[in-house]
C-alpha cells in the first residue's frame, strides 16, 4: 500500500481518518473490512440529493462503495489539483480543472461563466447554466425513458440483440409465409443443391459470406424458428445472444421462436426503439460540457463530507457535527436527543433496530407546511436519564436538521437499560410501585366494602319502613366463634414477635459493629439489591451498538459501531440551569412538613441509644 492512512478511535472502536485529498484518492487502495459501511441509501439521509444521485449510476436508490470510489476517480480524472477535494469549497476553482481531453470541454464552460482563472465555479452557478442549454430537452428525453425501458437496465441489450438479428428473422418468416402460400415455393425458399455443392469445393469456416447469405433455418410452411439446433452455423452465436438477451427476459426460456412470438417481442421493445429515435438530436457539446462542469462542481464541494459518512462515521463520533443519517434533536421529557432516524415502517425497522441494546422511542411528528399537513416518523434514541416517564401518547417537539419543529408523539417504545444510576435506583422503585398498587387495592377494596355495607344498610332501613312491626322477624345473628378469632390473633402475634425478632437482631448486630463498619454494611446491603440490575444494565450498556439501527433503515453497516457508555451519555442532554443562574429556593407552595416524621426519626434514635446503651 503506498499510502499511509491513519485511524483514529473514538466511541469504542476504530475508524480510518479522512482529511486531505491523498486519503480521498487512495481510498481503493484500503481494505473494504475496514470500512464502517459499504452502502447506504440515497433517501431517509441528510445530504444533497442530486449528488447522490449522479453518484448512484445503477438508479437502484442506494450508494455503494464502487460507486463512491468510482466518482472519486472521474472528478480526479479532471482537476490538474486535486487537493481542492479537501477544501471545503463551494464549488470547483477554474484553475483547478484539467486543460486535457477530459477536462478542456468543462474548463471552456467554466470559461463561459467567468475569465477569471482565480473564479469559483459554485454549484449553484454551474446548475443555473445548464439551464439555458438544450439539456433540458435531454432531460425530459432521459426521463420519459424510465416508462420506455420494459426491462429496465436490461432493455437497451435486449433491443441491441434484436436489432442484430432482425433482418435475418424477417427473412426467415416472410420465406415460411411463401411456402404456406404456394407449396411449390418450398424448395426455392430453401438453399439450392447447387448452391451448397459450391460451398463444399472451397475451405469453409462459420464466418464464411456465403453461409450466412442462407436462409437462418430450414423453411417450411408455418415453421418456428429453432433457438439451438438446426440454425445456420454462420447466425449461431448471434442468436444465442439474441435467446439470452432477448427471448430470455421478454418471453422467457424456449426452443423454437413461432412468428408471433418474433412480433410480440418487437411490440414490447417497440417503446424502448421509438423513445431511443426521439433523441433530441444536435445537443451542443457545450451542453454536454456544462452538465459534468456540475458535476465537478458538486464531487468537490461533497465527495470528502460523503466518505467521512460513509467509509468512516467521523461526523457522528468526534462529536463536531451531525452525521448524514441524523435528521434532527427530539425534545421530550426534559431531555434531547440527538440520535434521532428517520423510519418508513416502524414494526420492521423496531424487529432490527432493537438488536441495538439502546432506549428507542417511534414517534409521528406532524407539521402544517405550505402544502398541507406532513408526516414524519422517527426513532430517537436516549442515552441518559431514565425511562420513568417515558410513555406511549406523550408529546415532545422535533427539529429537523432546516430548523422546523414538528409535533411527536410517541408511539411506541423499544426498552432497554439508560444508564447505571436507573439500574441501581430500578429495584427500589420497583418496590414502591408494588407497595403503592397494593395500598391502592387494599383502600379499593375496603372503599368498595363500605359502600356496599352502606347500600344494604339503606335498603335494610327501607324494608323495615315498608314491613309492619307486627310482622317483622329478627334477623339470625351469626354465633360469635372464640376459637376462630383465638387463632387469628394468636397468628397476627406470631407474625408481630417474628418481624421484632429479626428487627432487634437488625439492629443488635449493626450496634455490635464499629462505626466505621455500618456505613459498609448498609452500602453491602444496597449492592445486594441494586447490584444484579446494575450488573445486567452493565452488560448490556456496553454492548449498544449504532448499526443495526442503521441497517434497519438499508444500511450496510461493515463495522461494530459500538457506543460506549462516555459517548452514548453524550447523545442525550439533560436539562441544566444556564450558568450564574440564580435560584430562589422558597417555595409558597411548598408541601408542609408531617410531624409523625419528626417523631419517627425521635423514636429511632432513642431506640438505638437505650440499646447500645443497655448492651
Amino acid at each position: 500500500m503506498s499510502h499511509k492512512f491513519k485511524f483514529f478511535r473514538a466511541g469504542g472502536f476504530e475508524q480510518v481518518r479522512i482529511d486531505t485529498a491523498a486519503d480521498l484518492l487512495a481510498l481503493k487502495e484500503l481494505d473494504q473490512k475496514l470500512w464502517v459501511a459499504l452502502s447506504c441509501p440515497v433517501k431517509g439521509i441528510e445530504f444533497d440529493p442530486l449528488t447522490l444521485a449522479l453518484i448512484d449510476t445503477d438508479n437502484d436508490g442506494h450508494i455503494r462503495a464502487a460507486e463512491l470510489l468510482a466518482a472519486i476517480d472521474w472528478a480526479a480524472a479532471r482537476l490538474a489539483d486535486a487537493g481542492v477535494l479537501a477544501q471545503q469549497l463551494d464549488g470547483v476553482p477554474l484553475a483547478a480543472i484539467k486543460d486535457d481531453e477530459l477536462g478542456a470541454p468543462l474548463r471552456a464552460a467554466a470559461r463561459g461563466l467567468s475569465s477569471d482563472d482565480r473564479a469559483l465555479i459554485s454549484v449553484y452557478a454551474a446548475g443555473a447554466a445548464e439551464a439555458g442549454y438544450a439539456a433540458r430537452a435531454l432531460a425530459a428525453w432521459e426521463a420519459a425513458g424510465s416508462a420506455a425501458q420494459t426491462l429496465g437496465e436490461a432493455t437497451e441489450a435486449a433491443a441491441s440483440a434484436v436489432a442484430g438479428v432482425k433482418d435475418k428473422l424477417d427473412d426467415f418468416f416472410v420465406r415460411c409465409r411463401l411456402t404456406a402460400f404456394d407449396a411449390r415455393a418450398g424448395e426455392a425458399m430453401n438453399a439450392s443443391l447447387d448452391a451448397l455443392k459450391s460451398l463444399g469445393a472451397a475451405p469453409l469456416s462459420a464466418e464464411h459470406a456465403d453461409i450466412a447469405a442462407l436462409p437462418l433455418a430450414m423453411v417450411g410452411a408455418g415453421a418456428a424458428l429453432p433457438l439451438t439446433a438446426g440454425v445456420n452455423p454462420a447466425w449461431v452465436a448471434r442468436i444465442a445472444g439474441f435467446h439470452d438477451a432477448a427471448v430470455v427476459p421478454l418471453l422467457g426460456a424456449r426452443q423454437m421462436l413461432t412468428e408471433a412470438d418474433w412480433r410480440d417481442m418487437q411490440d414490447k421493445l417497440a417503446g424502448f426503439v421509438a423513445w431511443q429515435a426521439a433523441k433530441p438530436a444536435g445537443l451542443p457539446p457545450e451542453a454536454e460540457a456544462v452538465r459534468d462542469l456540475e458535476r465537478l462542481a458538486r464531487y468537490v464541494r461533497d465527495l470528502l463530507p460523503l466518505a467521512n459518512n460513509f467509509v468512516a462515521f467521523r461526523d457522528f463520533y468526534a462529536r463536531q457535527g451531525k452525521a448524514s443519517f441524523q435528521i434532527g434533536t427530539l425534545y421530550l421529557d426534559g431531555r434531547s436527543a440527538e440520535l434521532c432516524v428517520a423510519v418508513n415502517d416502524v414494526a420492521r425497522h423496531a424487529a432490527l433496530a432493537g438488536l441495538s441494546r439502546l432506549c428507542l422511542v417511534y414517534c409521528d411528528c406532524v407539521r402544517l407546511g405550505p402544502n398541507g399537513s406532513e408526516k414524519l416518523t422517527i426513532a430517537a434514541a436516549f442515552t441518559a436519564g431514565d425511562a420513568d416517564q417515558l410513555m406511549v401518547g406523550r408529546n415532545g417537539v422535533f427539529y429537523d436538521r432546516q430548523g422546523r419543529d414538528w409535533n411527536a408523539t410517541i408511539s411506541k417504545l423499544v426498552e432497554h437499560p439508560i444508564s447505571l444510576r436507573q439500574a441501581f435506583w430500578s429495584p427500589y422503585k420497583r418496590l414502591l410501585r408494588l407497595v403503592g398498587e397494593q395500598l391502592q387495592k387494599i383502600a379499593a377494596g375496603k372503599a368498595t366494602a363500605v359502600d356496599a355495607r352502606l347500600a344494604e344498610a339503606t335498603l335494610a332501613a327501607g324494608r323495615k319502613i315498608d314491613t309492619p312491626v307486627a310482622t317483622a322477624k329478627p334477623a339470625a345473628q351469626q354465633a360469635f366463634d372464640v376459637g376462630k378469632f383465638a387463632g387469628i390473633f394468636a397468628a397476627i402475634g406470631l407474625a408481630i414477635g417474628a418481624i421484632g425478632t429479626a428487627a432487634a437482631a437488625m439492629v443488635t448486630g449493626m450496634l455490635g459493629l464499629k462505626w466505621w463498619q455500618m456505613p459498609l454494611v448498609i452500602i453491602g446491603l444496597m449492592l445486594m439489591v441494586s447490584g444484579p440490575a446494575m450488573l445486567l444494565a452493565w452488560f448490556k450498556l456496553r454492548s449498544r451498538n449504532l448499526g443495526p439501527i442503521l441497517d434497519a433503515n438499508g444500511w450496510a453497516v461493515n463495522a461494530r459501531a459500538r457506543i460506549n457508555i462516555p459517548f452514548g451519555t453524550s447523545l442525550t442532554q439533560l436539562a441544566q440551569f444556564p450558568e450564574g443562574a440564580e435560584r430562589a429556593l422558597t417555595d409558597p407552595y411548598a408541601e408542609k412538613e408531617r410531624p409523625w416524621q419528626m417523631y419517627l426519626a425521635i423514636a429511632v434514635i432513642i431506640f438505638v441509644v437505650a440499646a447500645w446503651w443497655t448492651r
